[in-house]
């Protein structure tokens, strides 16, 4: 990384700070440790995937976390609502689950005193403020699409109504990526519309050693709240004001932009292997992650390494490759590296 690039596009987007925001800012890296420490009294490692999904909060965004069974991610996920003192739901999908059985329907009532009957809503589990839905793709794509739609909306129809979700929003989906059958894959339009693509790991020896001894005792441990619900909503308004160079984002809309056969110059290693590259939504994820990313160290500016290092959870999931890459055994990490390493910073 040039570190000296890295000191231009801060001194170029240095702004004015208010007080107020100053203190913000501070009180978020003070609680980004905090959250860190009480993760790990639940959570052993996944100090990276912690990092990403509160990223993702704070741009308003949702992920889609892969993993086999028992890495933890519903743990993971419940743990951070709690550290958050988020309101926390699951939905387990599955083949037979029905649109309002997440969006919630209208039910017909008698008053007992009046005998009259009216029309109430019954609220189904997507009102809350942090929404796990586990295996999403194994409920068929109208059920996924009423989740979609409250995730891009923030709101859910039923009848002629329309009803608010109540900020803040948080959906963390789950897929087991080695169990295909009976599934049904969320289609590219509908992938696009998580922010992140985060795969969750085996833990190492030591990690799983820890995880034994944690778990096989009579000892539970519990996390304690960090932040607020209604702090979460005033840092995700801060976020959007975080400055940027223009170099740096030229250069997260040049590296989404690359990723584009046929509309962008020829890298060799990368438009070999894809049919269809990345839409503008990657780049406008590219430059909120990279601000969010930027205050939860404690900066209020961003640099390119703030870029670089969410490209692979946000372009994961947006290349669709071609079978070129199969035959050849590429994934869409790899070609994400390469474009990493071929799309130079200006500036």
């Amino acid at each position: 990384m040039d570190t000296s690039s890295n000191r231009e596009a801060s001194a170029h987007s240095a702004s004015p700070i208010s007080n107020e925001d100053a203190a913000i800012v501070a009180r978020l890296r003070e609680a980004r440790v905090r959250v860190r420490e009480e993760m790990a009294r639940v959570v052993v490692g996944q100090e990276s995937i912690i990092d990403h999904l509160l990223v993702g909060l704070l741009c308003r965004g949702h992920i889609l976390l892969l993993g086999v069974p028992g890495v933890g991610k519903t743990l993971m996920s419940r743990t951070l609502a709690r550290t958050l003192d988020m309101e926390f739901r699951r939905i387990q999908f599955t083949p037979d689950l029905m649109p309002s059985d997440i969006t919630g329907m209208d039910i017909i009532e008698e008053d007992a005193a009046t005998g009259r009957r009216k029309v109430e809503f019954l609220p189904g589990p997507i009102f809350t403020n942090f929404l796990l839905a586990d295996e999403i793709n194994r409920t068929p794509p109208k059920t996924q699409a009423a989740l979609l739609q409250a995730m891009q909306e923030r709101e859910v129809s039923i009848g002629r109504r329309t009803y608010p979700l109540n900020p803040p929003f948080f959906v963390v989906a789950t897929q087991n990526p080695i169990e295909m059958e009976g599934t049904y894959p969320l289609p590219e339009a509908q992938l696009d519309r998580f922010m992140f693509n985060l795969r969750v790991k085996y833990p190492t020896i030591t990690e799983e050693l820890q995880i034994v001894k944690g778990t096989t005792g009579t000892h539970t441990a519990e996390a304690r709240h960090v932040l607020k619900a209604e702090e979460v909503i005033r840092l995700q308004e801060l976020v959007r004001g975080v400055p940027i160079a223009d170099s740096v984002m030229s250069y997260a809309v040049r590296l989404v932009a690359a990723s584009r056969p046929g509309e962008s110059k020829e890298i060799e290693g990368v438009h070999k292997y894809l049919l269809y590259g990345a839409s503008p939504r990657a780049s406008q994820y590219l430059v909120l992650g990279a601000k969010a990313r930027a205050i939860l160290a404690g900066k209020y500016h961003v640099d390119f390494d703030d870029v670089k290092n969410l490209a692979g959870a946000v372009l994961r999931h947006r290349l669709v490759l071609n079978f070129h890459a199969r035959a050849d055994g590429v994934d869409a990490d790899a070609v994400i590296r390469r474009l990493v390493e071929t799309v130079k910073v200006e500036g």
